[in-house]
């Protein structure tokens, strides 16, 4: 099942895609289960197809959203693949410690909708990063390895936006810069992967392939991820987890390749789909 929030003629719903078609969640529906991330809190998800209207909305139709709009936590793994080192503005990576950080909602937009150049400075080492994200859906503290994945409700795709030049002084800095990513188009639930280890995931910018891997190259997979994350803090449903990119982004290249006004950035993971987005202007 892929599962997708959206707006129509201003108003925010959810809903099940199938083919190219949106069933959104019914209106009588909405009033006790008002978003996605309510749904998968109440473990609604199962059954969702039962609250959905029978007649279909083509997605050409809709403005997709993040597809949890309000998530809880944001958590990003770094220096999660083996890649030649030095890139600029990173430091190589300790293959004895996983490495995290955290991203805010509004640093994150949908499917479709444009990144935001930064300003000045900033806009010289814009750069790109494609990632798998797993979506929790049972809440867990202290998980262990071998029951982490039973955690997890779907899989997604971000692109991780980063200011390559800001990572330098300010990991946190460098990572919020707002609607600098993007993740979506929609969730795919974990019934429909399998195995998230056999992930392939490739990026490109412009038509060109910039970045390719399978999610078992990853130094700490994702049950390591999610173990180390909950001896920090609890999971809960409706958190998302990134979990690292591999090479081939725009600071790892020489010359650099950082993104322009303009550029198309195509995030494309086997099973779930592809995340697709336009470089915008600068924000004034």
């Amino acid at each position: 099942m892929r599962l997708v929030s959206f707006v129509q003629d201003g108003r925010e719903s959810y809903g099940v895609v199938r083919g190219n078609d949106l069933y959104p969640v019914r209106l009588d529906h909405l009033k006790n289960i008002p978003d996605l991330k309510a749904a998968i809190t109440g473990e609604r998800i199962a059954d969702l197809n039962r609250y959905c209207e029978e007649t279909a909305v083509p997605l050409s139709q809709v403005a997709l959203l993040p597809p949890i709009p309000n998530p809880g936590k944001i958590i990003c793994a770094g220096m999660n693949y083996c890649k030649p080192y030095p890139v600029e503005g990173v430091a190589p990576p300790d293959p004895d410690n996983v490495v995290i950080f955290a991203r805010h909602a509004e640093t994150l937009v949908g499917h479709g909708t444009p990144l935001e150049m930064p300003r000045g400075e900033a806009a010289k080492s814009f750069d790109f990063e494609g990632e798998i994200v797993a979506v929790i859906g049972r809440r867990g503290r202290f998980i262990a390895q071998d029951d982490a994945l039973g955690h997890v409700m779907g899989y997604s795709i971000m692109n991780e936006g980063s200011v390559r030049g800001w990572m330098t002084h300010s990991v946190h800095a460098g990572k919020n810069f707002h609607a600098s990513g993007s993740w979506g188009p929609w969730i795919t639930t974990a019934d429909e992967i399998g195995d998230p280890a056999s992930l392939e995931l490739r990026t490109h910018l412009n038509g060109k392939l910039m970045q390719s891997a399978i999610a078992e190259e990853m130094i700490f997979g994702l049950s390591d991820l999610i173990a180390y994350i909950s001896n920090l803090l609890p999971l809960n449903p409706g958190d998302i987890i990134a979990t690292g990119s591999p090479d081939g982004t725009g600071g790892s290249r020489k010359p650099p390749a950082f993104l322009k006004a303009g550029d198309c950035v195509e995030v494309t993971v086997s099973g779930i789909g592809t995340l697709k987005n336009h470089v915008g202007a600068a924000s004034y």
